[in-house]
This record gives structure tokens, sequence and C-alpha cells, in this order.
């Protein structure tokens, strides 16, 4: 049996860095450091300030949350198994929605979020990106317009995105917990 490497920060940024198709070169342009500095923080030789972590969830447009947050793990279940106890925020929970990531890390081709709409909650503005999404409602109610159509889910439902511009709300008066999968991975 091939056991997992356990994920840290340094390969987080890395895989992230790779996803948005940026080099060493270009993130440390970015941030104004040094490519090898860049590449000490990947390899987890070196631990960025917190002004650093700053400027690279700037630089690769994800919320610092998504930085933070690496809960201990036992060493067998490192990059397999996310208790619930240890699910990452992520999101700038912003608008009345929370979001969890339920994947173990953010080096895979996709990413997969439990997300919990607040009664009452709306994004700002419609939102479009370059993925393929599908979600199914778990509990509650949610409101979702896609393409420019409208849907109203209840528990047991599920949708797909295929970068198609979108829209949600929560109308209603009970939150809704929605599982969330994205690919390629945006935080």
């Amino acid at each position: 049996m091939t056991q997992t490497a356990p994920r840290t920060l340094g390969a987080d940024l890395r895989a992230v860095r790779r996803m948005r198709g940026l080099t060493l070169q270009d993130m440390a342009q970015r941030l104004d450091r040094s490519v090898g500095w860049l590449s000490q923080v990947e390899r987890d030789l070196s631990e960025p300030s917190i002004t650093d972590l700053r400027h690279m969830a700037q630089a690769l447009d994800i919320p610092v949350s998504a930085l933070f947050g690496r809960p201990e793990t036992p060493p067998e279940e490192a990059g397999l198994i996310v208790r619930k106890s240890a699910r990452r925020p992520i999101g700038s929970g912003q608008a009345g929605l929370v979001e969890e990531l339920l994947s173990p890390d953010l080096t895979d081709d996709f990413e997969m979020v439990h997300c919990t709409f607040a009664p009452g909650a709306r994004i700002g503005e419609p939102v479009s990106r370059p993925t393929q999404e599908v979600g199914y409602l778990v509990s509650g109610q949610l409101d979702l317009i896609i393409g420019g159509r409208h849907f109203s889910l209840s528990p047991g439902d599920s949708f797909r995105i295929r970068g198609e511009t979108f829209d949600w709300s929560n109308p209603h008066d009970v939150p809704a917990q929605v599982i969330w999968v994205i690919a390629p991975p945006v935080y």
C-alpha cells in the first residue's frame, strides 16, 4: 500500500500557483521576492510571515484564510481523512456564506467544499469562472440562477455549472447546506 505524504502549506501554495499558470519566477516577481526564497517556502524549508501570506493570497486571488487553519491530523490520516472538527475554513465569509474545505488539501484536480448559506444570504454579484462545478443540496433550500435560468433547489437536488455565469440566494428562514465540487480548484 502506498502511503500518501501529508500535504503542507508549501505544497498547497505550489499547487495553487501552478493552477493559476504561474511559474516560480512569475510569482516571485509579484511578491517582490527571490525565486530561491519562494522555492524554500514551497518546500517548507522557510516559513513566510503573516504579511508574506497576505501578499501570496492576493497574488493567487485566494482568501488568506485558505492558507491558515491546518489542524493537527494523525499521521495515518494525513492527506486521506478530514475530520469534521478539522475542516479548514476557506472563502471570505461575506454575503452570509461559510465555506469549509472537505478535501484534505488544495493539491488535487478538484476541491470539495461544505457550504452553509445563511438565511437571507445573497451573493453580491453574479460569478463567472472557467470551471466545472457540481453541487448537492443536503438541507434547506437554495435559489440558483445558472446562465440566466432560475432554479429553486430542495434537499436531495443537485446541479452542474460548466463555466456559465451563476448567482445564488437563500431567501428562506433556514440555512442551506450544500456539498460543492469545483474543478479545477479556485481556492
